[in-house]
């Protein structure tokens, strides 16, 4: 038995000395399993797996089923399709799913006994939100119905043959382009019904209101009614230019089109869920206070709409996603807590119980959400992550333990040396606040040793990071970088008045948050002083031009996609104009001391920092042009900068793999590049 102990063992150490470190193209092996759906009785789990294709660059997805018992697991679709959104059937016998198999995004229909697949619609348009009816009769979606653009002068016929040039545009529209959209083709997102068969879709919404889509900042999920004769969504069918949150629940008649709002508070009321009887809608919103942070809480109503209250409402936690329990006797949500999710249960009268914490993500500053889903049995599927764990689906049975069904990244993982992870609190040297953190340090980690390290900054602002794997930065820990990666003021999860320090205050005293948790390093005593290096994307772009314009201690940066003049922005972003009632104290004509004190430009001439910048060309959230103009200062003022515009490529730099090598090289290289010592 001692011979068999030494020799697994020896297997176990040869084994873990032949591991590599990750390296980028592994961003082409990475997989991630997300969007599970449970069946009604409990038994198997739909979700979709999502992988990139080295040969095409291009990222994929397909249907996946494992049995809640970790016993089978196959796919279910496959090829390079894009197939998502699945929902079983209310009989568990069958899927729907959305995929462009065909070449464009279609309604497909699955049918488990023979894996017979379908196409149910030949529609004009992408379809969204796709839900079954209890009575199986009818599938909803959402869908855009286009119109003709705006016109203004008549163009002479040209000469038969000849080949002009397009036609001129013409926007009359405020919000008329959106990240990862583009320019938004003229129309309304409308709400439709279509027989489960297949058949003529019949649109049941109407006027000119966006029922979702891209133009839409605040998200909502169709919802049936227990009877199946009226479709719930949450929709702003007032001025949405001018007041973009302000939406409603609303109920559509799919035998006649009568509508009726069921809500009418001021701010969001969206994602309808109807309880297992029938008689009550739970619904997340809240308040509309202009803040720049804002809880979303659970609501509850009759299903008339009379009696709404608010459940819980002393919880400092932001409900990302809501679901009833069973028996309608509470609900499950998710929230995240100091830079983690957890699964709540939130009873119709009584305190709110924790199910389980630290699964993951359901919504950060980096990383697709989670997602949870709910069996007539009480099982509960979600998805699950954590610092070795990209996301793989887990199942939690009634009165049960959590336990992880699927291991989708094992392959890659298994022969990886990832960077160990470590949680850190420190004190920020503006007012002692906490400030919550997390270290990567290098594989091969030597506490003897002397680090570069890396300050990575989240965006948002409002948003956090967690406890939870991040290739960016665990490339960075491979290429020999301890990273620091924190959630200074502004972040989620630490409550709502820790959010809200930075409301009209932004960027401000982050910058002590961040710059303390740098001298929280520093006297770890493995990091080297001389060799500090800053990045970080969206608001981690901004926090990092306002680091380098407030301190010379970073041997070089690399911004991304960071929003620079607060008040170009406002006026090119694609939701500029909301966020700026809620992010400044009016427009900048209005405020134009209050935007230039909080605008990148203002310490420019402060920076010493070697710097790149870097950003999408089809990035409308925060744009080019911003971008350009922080380049043109630092080269104006002397300071060695460059400027990396990726193609085609909206926020975030990751629609194409190839691309998304491309920005972690340059940020990498570039660090590289200053470190002392270090020949190239």
């Amino acid at each position: 038995m001692r011979v068999s102990l030494l020799v697994a063992l020896a297997v176990s150490v040869l084994a873990a000395a032949d591991r590599k470190l990750l390296a980028p193209l592994d961003v082409f092996e990475l997989e991630i399993a997300n969007s599970p759906q449970i069946s009604p009785d409990g038994k198997r789990i739909v979700y979709v797996r999502e992988g990139a294709d080295v040969m095409t660059d291009r990222r994929y997805s397909s249907l996946w089923m494992v049995t809640a018992d970790g016993s089978d697991h196959r796919p279910l679709t496959s090829g390079k399709y894009g197939d998502t959104s699945p929902q079983w059937s209310p009989d568990g016998t069958q899927v729907i799913f959305v995929s462009d198999r065909d070449g464009t995004p279609q309604i497909w229909r699955l049918w488990l006994d023979t894996g017979h697949i379908a196409k149910i619609t030949n529609l004009p348009s992408a379809p969204a939100n796709v839900t079954w009816s209890p009575d199986r009769k009818w599938l909803a979606f959402t869908m855009l119905v286009p119109e003709r653009g705006a016109s203004i002068i008549k163009m002479p016929d040209a000469p038969e043959g000849a080949k002009w040039a397009d036609a001129a545009k013409v926007v009359d529209r405020t919000i008329y382009r959106f990240n990862a959209a583009g320019y938004l083709k003229p129309g309304y997102q409308q709400i439709f019904v279509v027989p489960a068969e297949g058949g003529t879709p019949k649109q049941i919404s109407s006027g000119k209101f966006q029922h979702g889509g891209p133009a839409t900042l605040t998200s909502s999920s169709l919802a049936w009614s227990a009877d199946s004769k009226a479709v719930l969504f949450g929709v702003n069918r007032g001025d949405v230019e001018k007041d973009a949150l302000n939406t409603e629940i609303w109920e559509f008649s799919i035998a006649d089109g009568a509508e009726r709002a069921l809500t009418s508070r001021k701010g969001p009321d969206h994602s309808p869920k109807v309880s297992p009887d029938g008689r009550q809608i739970a619904y997340l919103g809240f308040d509309d206070k202009y803040l720049g942070h804002q809880l979303s809480r659970i609501s509850v109503m009759n299903r008339d709409g009379s009696g709404s209250r608010v459940l819980a409402p002393k919880i400092d936690e932001s409900v990302t996603l809501v679901e009833w329990a069973p028996d309608g006797k509470g609900l499950y949500y998710l929230a995240d807590h100091h830079g983690n999710t957890g699964i709540y249960y939130c009873p119709l009268d009584g305190p709110v119980k924790k199910v389980l914490s630290d699964i993951g993500s359901s919504r950060s500053a980096s990383g697709a959400g989670g997602a949870i889903s709910v069996a007539r049995n009480g099982t509960i599927a979600f998805t699950r992550k954590g610092p070795d764990l990209p996301g793989d689906i887990a199942v939690l049975p009634p009165d049960g333990t959590a336990r992880t069904l699927t291991g989708v990244n094992r392959d890659l993982l298994d022969n990886r040396k990832l960077g160990a992870v470590e949680e850190i609190w420190y004190d920020s040297s503006k007012d002692k606040r906490k400030i919550h953190g997390w270290i990567i340090k290098p594989p091969e980690f030597d506490p003897a040793k002397k680090y570069p390290l890396i300050l990575e900054i989240h965006g948002g602002p409002f948003a956090n990071y967690g406890d939870r794997f991040d290739l960016e930065k665990q490339l960075m820990a491979a290429s020999g970088y301890v990273v620091l990666y924190t959630n200074p003021r502004g972040s989620t999860s630490y409550g709502e008045d820790f959010a809200n320090l930075i409301h009209h205050a932004y960027p401000g005293d982050d910058f002590y948050d961040l710059n303390s948790g740098v001298d929280a390093m520093v006297a770890k005593g493995y990091i080297d002083p001389e060799q500090l290096y800053v990045t970080g994307g969206s608001g981690g772009g901004v926090l990092t031009c306002w680091m380098i314009g407030r301190t010379p201690r970073f041997r070089a940066a690399v911004t991304v996609y960071p929003v620079i003049n607060w008040y170009s922005w406002l006026l090119t972003a694609d939701i500029g104009t909301t966020i700026g009632r809620y992010w400044f104290p009016g427009m900048p004509w209005d405020n134009v001391e209050h935007y230039e004190k909080r605008s990148l430009l203002s310490v420019v001439k402060n920076v010493k920092t070697p710097t790149m910048v870097l950003t999408g060309e089809a990035d409308y959230r925060t744009p080019m042009s911003d971008s350009e103009q922080y380049y043109q200062a630092l080269r104006m003022l002397g300071v060695e900068s460059v400027l990396v515009r990726v193609p085609d490529e909206p926020h975030g730099i990751s629609v194409r793999p190839s691309h998304h090598i491309s920005k972690i090289l340059h940020i990498i290289t570039w660090f590289d590049r200053h470190r002392a010592g270090q020949k190239l």
